[in-house]
């Protein structure tokens, strides 16, 4: 049959990205506990098309999530965008994999355990047989606000934040090394079931470690910035205010390998 997607372009006008979004497949994660979670992911896959060629197979995108069942660290998932660009003989290629992470926790009290899930990306480009992995994970805390405790003769306002850390990693890195480090420098972790001992905690934990938006965000570029693994990072934190009908927001920039000597 004839391929009417491998004719030529007269138009001698490239396209950036063309591919599919929005498939949902599932994928096996391996967790640092050393089980592995069975999770659905939604992906995006696009490759670069030359300015010669009228379109590509989208087909093919389907085919390369098929053809085995991924288990996805960083490595195989460089591993997939090579196989796409490969496949679709492309020099440019682009993979985002988000998905839904879950961690058993541990109540600080009563250690009642529960679920508790975090949103997790890849992204991956490649470009000139060069690839690159980016990792981004939305950790939700809790934050109290300094100002209020210290005007305040009893009580402060405290509200749920989310932290977004986005980092370029060189080697490995557990999903859960990122999610811990943002949760030791809030105000408070949060948990998805807590007993009365546990509120108690919580409340009181928050209540002595008020943090503004620019302390979390700036104390977890603190841990970030002496950490070997990761060679870039963006670091947002947004406050989702309970007193206020509006958000509180930052966001720290910064490449590492820019300041090597």
């Amino acid at each position: 049959m004839e391929d009417v997607q491998a004719k030529a372009d007269k138009r001698k006008i490239a396209i950036n990205k063309v591919g599919i979004k929005g498939i949902r497949h599932p994928v096996r994660i391996s967790d640092r506990s050393g089980e592995r979670q069975h999770t659905v992911a939604n992906f995006n896959m696009y490759v670069g098309l030359p300015h010669h060629l009228k379109g590509t197979h989208m087909s093919r995108f389907i085919e390369i999530l098929n053809q085995q069942e991924w288990e996805i660290t960083i490595q195989s998932f460089k591993k997939m965008l090579q196989e796409m660009t490969y496949y679709l003989q492309a020099d440019s290629g682009y993979i985002e994999m988000d998905f839904p992470y879950f961690i058993a926790k541990q109540a600080p009290v009563s250690k009642i355990k529960s679920l508790m899930d975090y949103q997790v990306t890849f992204i991956g480009e490649a470009n000139q047989n060069k690839q690159q992995v980016v990792i981004k994970i939305i950790v939700p805390v809790t934050s109290l606000c300094p100002c209020s405790k210290k005007i305040s003769d009893y009580g402060a306002h405290n509200q749920r934040s989310h932290i977004t850390v986005t980092a370029r990693v060189k080697g490995f890195i557990w999903i859960e090394d990122i999610i811990d480090l943002v949760e030791e420098e809030a105000s408070c972790e949060i948990y998805s079931l807590l007993k009365r001992p546990d509120e108690k905690y919580v409340t009181e934990q928050a209540y002595d470690n008020p943090k503004f938006v620019e302390d979390m965000v700036r104390d977890i570029a603190a841990r970030l910035n002496p950490d070997d693994r990761i060679l870039a990072y963006r670091v947002e934190s947004e406050n989702f205010e309970s007193i206020h009908n509006h958000s509180a927001y930052a966001i720290i920039e910064q490449d590492k390998q820019l300041h090597v000597n």
